[in-house]
């Protein structure tokens, strides 16, 4: 029986992007919470240090583009060629920078950065990219204390499913997911690979991969979740804790074999938050099809659980 599917059909339907606000003037600190030190300070000429012991701790604003200034008014910059991130007097901010709806820090929406040894009192400095030749560079992400992204509002709830005996209705021409993906919020930068089990429950969620064929071109493709009974499986079990509500969301890229919570696509289009109990089929999302490209769509819970393996064989009717 299978879990999570993408049907294509006929007709088209586009669902709207999420988007999310800045504000300018908003004001935080930093940290890292995985990486070397803790709150991110800085020297009197504006360069940004971890670890680094006496140093007052920076605190950088929003302005417009999505720049920083420090308390100091200084323009927070990603120097050339190196990648450096630190505050110069005079300097025209680096726009795009953003605070998450967890807090993560992103510049241009990429959350991973790097913090490389000084030599100077312990102190690391934090760059957007690798360095070249750089011995004991580790790969951080940075956590704001304020100006985090509102969550969206609640979606309308969705209407109740209609009852199936086996909800196995399927075109010849599904897809089921090639690749899951595990992400853990509490453990940001941990790599949990890929699992044969889709998660959703606690500080865990679930990214799957669907591969969506050259002709799919010019139709709908229909996100669905089929929820057999236990009894109803032949060669697979699952875990349900109710109320089993969770939340579904397409992403801006697909996943990968290496990829975190903290290296983790966007959302782009929410579909919004279902209640799910056994024996019923679940339509998630309708919209137009792409045309020989890899999808992602992260499943998260809001309230109860779920750990299922996602079957092929067809229920018992």
């Amino acid at each position: 029986m299978f879990f999570f599917v993408i049907a294509s059909l006929a007709s088209a339907s586009r669902a709207l992007a999420l988007t999310v606000p800045r504000d300018t003037g908003c004001c935080f600190h930093a940290s890292a919470p995985d990486g070397p030190g803790s709150t991110v300070g800085q020297l009197s000429d504006g360069q940004n240090r971890l670890n680094q012991p006496g140093l007052d701790e920076g605190q950088y604003c929003f302005g417009s583009n999505g720049g920083l200034t420090d308390s100091n008014g200084r323009g927070c910059v990603i120097t050339a060629p190196t990648g450096q991130w630190q505050c110069d007097v005079g300097a025209t901010p680096t726009p795009g920078w953003s605070v998450g709806t967890n807090g993560s820090l992103a510049l241009d929406d990429k959350t991973e950065f790097y913090a490389c040894p000084t030599g100077d009192n312990g102190g690391y400095n934090v760059y957007n990219k690798p360095v070249d030749n750089q011995q004991g560079c580790v790969s951080v992400w940075l956590k704001a204390d304020n100006c985090a992204a509102p969550a969206p509002a609640p979606p309308s709830p969705a209407p109740a499913p209609t009852p199936s005996e086996c909800p196995a209705d399927l075109p010849d021409d599904f897809e089921y997911p090639h690749l899951i993906i595990p992400i853990d919020s509490a453990q940001p930068n941990t790599c949990q690979g890929t699992q044969y089990n889709g998660i959703a429950g606690g500080t865990v969620s679930s990214i799957f991969n669907f591969d969506i064929p050259v002709k799919a071109k010019g139709r709908t493709c229909k996100v669905k979740f089929l929820f057999p009974k236990q009894a109803q499986l032949q060669t697979s079990s699952y875990a349900y804790t109710a109320p089993g509500v969770f939340q579904f969301a397409q992403l801006s890229g697909p996943a990968s074999n290496s990829t975190t919570f903290a290296s983790s696509p966007k959302v782009t289009t929410d579909f919004g938050q279902f209640a799910m109990q056994p024996g019923n089929t679940y339509d998630i999302a309708s919209f137009d099809c792409p045309s020989n490209e890899v999808i992602a769509i992260w499943m998260h819970a809001i309230d109860g659980a779920i750990n299922y393996f996602q079957d092929y064989n067809p229920c018992r009717k």
